[in-house]
C-alpha cells in the first residue's frame, strides 16, 4: 500500500531551490537525478543574474570600474576554489567548460609533451568516458598502452591487481573517486600512495566530480597532481569546470589552446610567449557569469555545511537503499551502503530500465537510465544499463517515497 506524501518537506533546503517548486507531468518533482546534474540554489540565480542586470564586462584588460571590479570578482572565486579542495594557491586553479574538458586538457598537454610509444597508463573499469577516450585518442596517436584495474562483483575496485599493473614503464594512473554509476567511494589516497611508493614520478589523476558534492576533499593530502571536476554538479552552472594542477607540473606543460588573454606577446616575426599558469591554459574570454555562479555555490556549501549535509545524506542514503531493498524483483547494483554515497543504481527484474525510467517520469520522479557513461562498466556487471537515483543537499523522504510508489507502479504496468 502507497505511503502519503507529508504535507511538507522536512529538509528545509528544498526551498532554497525555486525549480523545485514545479510539477513533471502534474505531480510533485521528486527529483533524484542529482548526480547527472543539480539543481541551483536562488543565491546562484541572483549572483549571475545580477552581473547581466548590475554591468557585466569583461576581465582582465579593461580599465574603467565595471571591468576591474569582475576582474577582481572572478579572480577571488579562483582563491576560493583552491580553499575549497585544499590546493596550495590560487596559481594552481585553471578554469575549463568540466571535468571532460580538465582531462582532455591533461591529455592534450601533459599528455603530449610527457608521454612517448611504450609508456603505460592506468585507468579503472568503473571510469567516466571523459576519464577514457582522451586517453584512448592519445594512445592511438602516440602509440602509449593502457591497462585497467578491474571491478570486482560487489562494485568495489579490486585493487590486488594494482601492484601486478604497475611497471618501470607506468606514467599515469587516473582514478575516479566515487564512481558516478554506482556511488562507490574509491580509496584514491591508497591508490596514488601505492603507486608513487613503487615510482615517485608517476603521476596520478583524480576525477573528483561526485566526490566534491559529498564530502571534503583535501588534494594535498591525496597526494594528486591533478584533480578535476565541475560546477553544475555543486549546485553552480553549467559550462564552468576546474583543474587543479600542481604548480610544477602545469609549469612544465604547453597551452592547450592558443588566443588572447593566455599570451605576453605576440610576434608575427617573432612568434608568441606565454603567461604563467594557470592564464596559459585560458584562451578566449573566460566563462565570467559561471565563474562567478560557482563562487556562489561554494559559498551556499560552506554556509550550509559538510557536517550538516553529510548527516542528511547519511540518513537517506540509507532510507534509499532499503526502501529499494524491500521490493521485490529490484535488483540492486554496487557496494554495501557504508563504502558508497547517495547514489544508488538498480534494475527491476525483467523490465527494460528504459521503460521503468518512462513510468517513473509519468509519476513525477526524475532518474537517469542507461550506461551513465560508463560502458566498460556495465560490461563488467553484465548488463546494457541501469536506473540510477541520486540524492542532492535538497532530497527528502518525500522524494523516495514517491519513487518507491511509482516503482512499483512500474511492476504492475509492465510485469
Amino acid at each position: 500500500m502507497a505511503v502519503e506524501r507529508v504535507e511538507m518537506s522536512d529538509n528545509p533546503l528544498k526551498a532554497d531551490f525555486p525549480a523545485l517548486a514545479q510539477t513533471m507531468n502534474g505531480k510533485v518533482l521528486a527529483y533524484l537525478d542529482s548526480a547527472s546534474s543539480a539543481q541551483k540554489p536562488n543565491v546562484v540565480i541572483e549572483a549571475m543574474r545580477s552581473i547581466y542586470e548590475d554591468g557585466y564586462a569583461n576581465i582582465h584588460r579593461g580599465l574603467y570600474r565595471i571591468s576591474q571590479d569582475l576582474t577582481t570578482e572572478f579572480e577571488a572565486v579562483r582563491s576560493k576554489v583552491a580553499a575549497f579542495i585544499h590546493a596550495d594557491g590560487p596559481e594552481t586553479i585553471v578554469f575549463t567548460r568540466n571535468t571532460t574538458e580538465a582531462i582532455n586538457l591533461v591529455a592534450a598537454s601533459w599528455g603530449r609533451t610527457h608521454l612517448k610509444a611504450g609508456d603505460e597508463i592506468i585507468l579503472t573499469e568503473m571510469e567516466h568516458h571523459a576519464n577514457i577516450v582522451p586517453w584512448q585518442l592519445l594512445a592511438q596517436e602516440k602509440g602509449v598502452v593502457i591497462k585497467t584495474i578491474p571491478v570486482l562483483g560487489d562494485g568495489t575496485l579490486d585493487l590486488s591487481s594494482l601492484y601486478a599493473l604497475l611497471t618501470e614503464k607506468t606514467r599515469l594512473v587516473a582514478c575516479v573517486h566515487i564512481s558516478n554509476a554506482l556511488g562507490t567511494v574509491n580509496p584514491v589516497a591508497e591508490i596514488i600512495q601505492r603507486a608513487k611508493t613503487y615510482n615517485p614520478d608517476i603521476v596520478a589523476l583524480v576525477d573528483g566530480t561526485q566526490s566534491v558534492v559529498h564530502q571534503k576533499v583535501d588534494v594535498q593530502a591525496m597526494g594528486c597532481d591533478f584533480f578535476a571536476f565541475t560546477g553544475h554538479k555543486l549546485y553552480g552552472p553549467n559550462g564552468i569546470g576546474v583543474l587543479y594542477g600542481r604548480k610544477a607540473i602545469l609549469d612544465s606543460m604547453p597551452p592547450y589552446q592558443g588566443g588572447g588573454d593566455m599570451i605576453e606577446s605576440v610576434s608575427l616575426d617573432n612568434g608568441t610567449t606565454f603567461k604563467a599558469p594557470p592564464h596559459r591554459f585560458e584562451a578566449g574570454t573566460p566563462a565570467i557569469v559561471e565563474v562567478i555562479g560557482l563562487g556562489a555555490a561554494l559559498d551556499y556549501m560552506a554556509v550550509t555545511g559538510f557536517d550538516a549535509i553529510g548527516q542528511q545524506e547519511e540518513k537517506l542514503k540509507g532510507i534509499l537503499d532499503k526502501t529499494l531493498a524491500d521490493i521485490e524483483d529490484v535488483i540492486i547494483y554496487g557496494p554495501a551502503p557504508d563504502h558508497k554515497i547517495g547514489i544508488t543504481s538498480f534494475a527491476l527484474k525483467g523490465i527494460h530500465s528504459s521503460d521503468v525510467s518512462m513510468i517513473l517520469d509519468q509519476c513525477g520522479v526524475a532518474v537517469r537510465s542507461g550506461h551513465h557513461c560508463c560502458m566498460p562498466l556495465m560490461n563488467a556487471m553484465g548488463v546494457e544499463g541501469t536506473i540510477r537515483a541520486s540524492i542532492g543537499l535538497y532530497t527528502d523522504e518525500n522524494d523516495i517515497i514517491q519513487l518507491r510508489d511509482a516503482i512499483l507502479k512500474a511492476k504492475d504496468l509492465l510485469a
